[in-house]
């Protein structure tokens, strides 16, 4: 499905909101990934063994702001674009990395879930059905991509690994 001009204007305007606060939203964000999926611990090296309290594990903070602002910003340039902008290389990691830590598509599902959330908190009274709908339409590109990049890596590695 096209990203909309209407799409566009509802993300931009929201992550206009939102950047300011960025830090915070991403931790917000991972911590409702691991609020929905608490499993989910195990996959981040900085995480698994860890004793230190999320809101004081710099690593993950760093990380969460990082995952936070690449989606955003992607969703911005969607339109624009016309496909997800992200580096090719940023592409080829993230394809490898989620391969190698076992990502399977439900787990897509979470961080799109926990990501509408952590939205919806942060832009409170300009949240709207539309919205919503547009937020998932821009994850749904990235994540779709980065599914593409998954499968590709795990055929010229001539793995399988579920779905």
């Amino acid at each position: 499905m096209a990203f909309t001009k209407e799409q566009e204007a509802l993300v931009k305007d929201s992550w206009n909101v939102m950047k300011t606060d960025a830090a915070e939203l991403g931790f917000k964000f991972f911590s409702k990934i691991l609020e929905i999926a608490p499993e989910a611990k195990g996959l981040f090296s900085f995480l698994r063994d860890s004793t230190v309290p999320l809101d004081q594990n710099t690593k993950l903070k760093s990380h969460a702001l990082k995952v936070f602002k690449m989606t955003c910003e992607s969703a911005v340039q969607l339109r624009e674009k016309g496909e997800v902008s992200v580096k090719e290389t940023t592409l080829t990691y993230l394809g490898s990395l989620h391969v190698n830590k076992g990502v399977i598509d439900a787990h897509f599902e979470i961080v799109k879930q926990a990501l509408l959330l952590t939205i919806e908190g942060a832009v409170a009274d300009k949240w709207s059905p539309a919205m919503a709908a547009a937020w998932e339409e821009a994850y749904n590109h990235l994540a779709d991509a980065i599914k593409a990049q998954m499968k590709f890596e795990r055929e010229t590695a001539g793995a399988s690994a579920p779905q």
